[in-house]
């Protein structure tokens, strides 16, 4: 007896476009979902019988919803979920847009058949579209368009949830889009199986060989082309290299217009509306699992977040893998399927075939979506096959998420599945330690050359340090040729020994450490002649360093962030220098921060390792930097100053920490230092609320150590700066190591019981024995700094 609350599919629905269709009417990624909810509701029993018991729609997200960079020329719905209600007439008391990732549409359905089951909702539709194609094709045509929608409904915006696959850290080594980040992970599986190059393409086309058949026998493919596994392997002009070991035709087709929709009620609630219960589609096993990042995972070329969610989906549901009739594993690459095939011990060449759809680099990788027509093609073989049992597998970002549904026709109770206790068991596992900034000897892990029109361009590695064993990412340097053209002549370059160096722009290696030498050459810290972004001035044991961009508010951008790390590491490196006092031109801002405008220009953008203006990420910080507050300090012209070790600021100051307002965070230093200089709630009210404080205020605060009046910031600057210089250079360099190193001991009595050996230094130098001769004899003394 089927309890009233068990969660069915009663409708699913499908709409797609071509170009070249007789009917085609450019729809927008709103039509193409309310096409398929129209078709979802009328495969149930009708649009008008079912669209007044909806209240609840949930969207998987849009391309163009995923990220301000992927924003469409024609504008959108700012309510994506909302906008497809309204075209249904469907008035909804819950509107959800998912997170992106292509697990997205197996994960609501998991979800909201957990709503269903208790009680929460009592019909969902889910749908999802996009309309890439259409969207090229008007551009290159010159077409306009307005697909933009405005709702004043609230609705539940979940965020595009991709924090933690697209990291800062692969954006520094161009792996900024899926086919490098996926090649990585091929070629690791590859290395680990012990095939040639030529021996796993072949593999790679076995397997796909099989899936285009199906994507031409289906209505709604993008591609009706079968392809032999020889044609898929054949590198040539129609079948270029993406990126290591892909070519074009086994990597997912993005250029798709296509919508689908899932329908979900309650079993009592369909009976209740008189649905036809060879229609229902019961949901017996399912899971939800997060995978580690790429560079974490022990074996590169392996999720078992996704292995286990399958295996353990199909242990809920009671089945074994030999007992589906269908199967469609997420294929937006071949490691995709081949990790879950890995897992669950299927074949390549399994007579049931590894997809319902055509796969998305035939049937077509409709953005987020896919995995909802696979669900709806899924559904209806299950209602031709009555009590056979079909498996979904839908995959997000490079392995990182992988939902699993478990369907048949065969009425079961609910179970609700435990992923979070499978999630804990995953995430106690141990993964690899990670170097940011990597140096030294290590070896080639996995590796990717990225090919643009066909040619070699650059290449990207995961390799590990040999004295630590920790992960890094790595490019050569953007002219090395001969590194690039030996990754792509190795027979095997995985496990290879390289040489590697941080860089501002990421980690750089080669194949031989005088070629890394020769490329990045340690030049003897020194002040040059003249600065095309700073005005340096030396006067005898005093440097004076002013940010010359005036017209920029002295903002800093990176050839500006490179100028003054050059400065401060000749000031650091030249004992002869005793104290630095820094300041900015004009009247009007000392620093007012990050470059934004330089930054939105798509020029490159990075860091100098010691951080923002050279300073902020210094190790080895022993000797004075005065800041000279001249108007305003915001974003990074603060977190100069607080990293500076006294502050001098006239009456015209002001100091945020603004960061929020812009939409970024204060990530420089901004964040440790202030709650640390300041009382905390003072700090948490600066950095949540972007405000700025007066110079009076940092002054009561101690932000500031002494206050001058206007313009008169760096003549008060002088005269600490001279103060400084009557005093033994090395009572004050080692008084300030010493100072730092009492700061890791978050006990008083810990930090005053540690042995320092500043002291032993200074017992040894010259200038404390001149110091004292000079206090007992009276003559000035004469400061060495040794």
């Amino acid at each position: 007896m089927v309890k009233p609350n068990t969660p069915v599919i009663i409708g699913v629905g499908e709409y797609s476009e071509r170009l070249n269709d007789s009917n085609y009417q450019a729809m927008s990624h709103v039509q193409l979902a309310v096409a398929a909810g129209k078709q979802a509701l009328n495969d149930a029993l009708s649009a008008d019988a079912l669209t007044p018991h909806i209240d609840t729609i949930a969207a998987v997200r849009t391309f163009e919803d995923t990220s301000v960079a992927l924003s469409g020329p024609f504008g959108k719905s700012n309510n994506f979920p909302g906008s497809i209600a309204r075209h249904l007439n469907i008035s909804p008391k819950r509107c959800v847009l998912e997170v992106a990732g292509g697990q997205s549409p197996q994960h609501l359905v998991n979800e909201f058949c957990e709503e269903i089951a208790a009680g929460n909702a009592s019909m969902v539709l889910l749908a999802g579209a996009e309309a890439i194609s259409t969207v090229r094709h008007l551009v290159t045509q010159q077409q306009n368009a307005d697909w933009s929608e405005t709702l004043d409904e609230a609705f539940e915006d979940r965020g595009a949830g991709i924090g933690n696959i697209n990291t800062r850290y692969q954006m520094a080594h161009g792996l900024t889009a899926a086919p490098p980040s996926y090649a990585l992970a091929e070629n690791a599986r590859r290395a680990r199986l012990g095939l040639s190059r030529n021996d796993y393409i072949d593999h790679m086309a076995q397997l796909f060989a099989r899936f285009t058949p199906v994507a031409a026998d289906n209505p709604h493919s993008m591609a009706k082309e079968i392809y032999s596994a020889e044609q898929l392997a054949t590198i040539n002009e129609d079948n270029r290299m993406i990126a290591d070991p892909y070519p074009r035709r086994m990597v997912a087709r993005d250029q798709v217009n296509q919508g689908a929709a899932v329908l979900l009620t309650s079993f009592g609630k369909a009976r209740e509306l008189g649905i036809d219960e060879h229609k229902m589609v019961f949901l017996h096993g399912y899971t939800d699992l997060s995978e580690k990042s790429l560079i974490e995972r022990p074996d590169l070329g392996a999720s078992p977040a996704a292995q286990l969610a399958s295996r353990k989906a199909l242990e809920y549901a009671g089945i074994s893998a030999d007992e589906l009739s269908c199967i469609d594993l997420y294929s937006c690459f071949p490691i995709a399927v081949l990790n879950v095939c890995d897992g669950l011990g299927l074949k390549i060449d399994d007579p049931r075939g590894l997809t319902v759809t055509g796969g998305l680099p035939y049937f077509g990788g409709a953005g987020n979506n896919y995995s909802m027509h696979a669900i709806c093609s899924t559904a209806q073989r299950l209602r031709h096959q009555p009590g056979s049992f079909g498996f979904v597998g839908a995959n997000g970002g490079t392995l990182s998420k992988y939902s699993v549904g478990i369907y048949s026709t065969t009425p079961t109770e609910f179970k609700v599945c435990d992923s979070a206790e499978l999630q804990s068991q995953l995430n106690q596992q141990p993964g690899a330690r990670v170097s940011v900034n990597a140096k030294g000897v290590g070896v080639i892990d996995s590796f990717t050359v990225i090919y643009k029109k066909g040619a070699p361009s650059q290449a990207v590695i995961i390799g590990s340090l040999k004295e630590s064993s920790e992960r890094f990412f790595a490019t050569p340097e953007i002219d090395d040729t001969e590194t690039l053209q030996r990754l792509l002549s190795e027979r095997e370059p995985v496990g290879m020994t390289i040489y590697v160096e941080p860089t501002p722009r990421g980690n750089r290696f080669a194949f031989d450490k005088a070629s890394l030498t020769q490329r990045f050459p340690k030049h003897a810290p020194a002040l040059r002649e003249s600065y095309e972004f700073c005005q340096v001035k030396r006067e005898g044991h005093l440097l004076q360093v002013t940010i010359n961009r005036p017209e920029s508010r002295n903002c800093l951008h990176p050839p500006a962030h490179l100028e003054l790390e050059s400065i401060f590491d000749a000031y650091y490196a030249d004992s002869s220098l005793w104290v630095c006092i820094l300041t900015g031109a004009g009247s009007e801002a000392f620093c007012a921060g990050n470059d934004l405008k330089y930054s939105a220009s798509g020029k490159p953008v990075y860091m100098p390792l010691s951080g923002f203006a050279g300073l902020t990420s210094r190790k080895t910080r022993n000797k004075p930097v005065i800041a000279a507050v001249n108007g305003h300090a915001m974003g990074g012209g603060l977190e100069i100053c607080l990293a500076c070790d006294i502050v001098v600021a006239d009456e015209t100051a002001r100091f945020a920490l603004s960061e929020v307002k812009v939409g970024v965070i204060a990530a420089m230093g901004g964040l440790v230092r202030l709650p640390r200089q300041l009382p905390e709630k003072i700090a948490s009210d600066m950095v949540l609320t972007g405000r700025s404080i007066d110079v009076d205020t940092a002054l009561h605060y101690g932000l500031v150590s002494r206050k001058a009046s206007a313009g008169q910031a760096l003549a008060t600057a002088r005269q600490v700066a001279e103060e400084i210089l009557q005093a033994s250079p090395t009572s004050v360099r080692l008084s300030l190591e010493y100072m730092n190193e009492a700061k890791d001991f978050a006990s008083e009595s810990e930090a005053i019981a540690h042995d320092y050996p500043q002291l032993d230094e200074l017992i040894n130098s010259h200038d404390m024995l001149e110091g004292i001769m000079a206090f007992s004899q009276k003559p000035k003394p004469n400061w060495k700094n040794h």
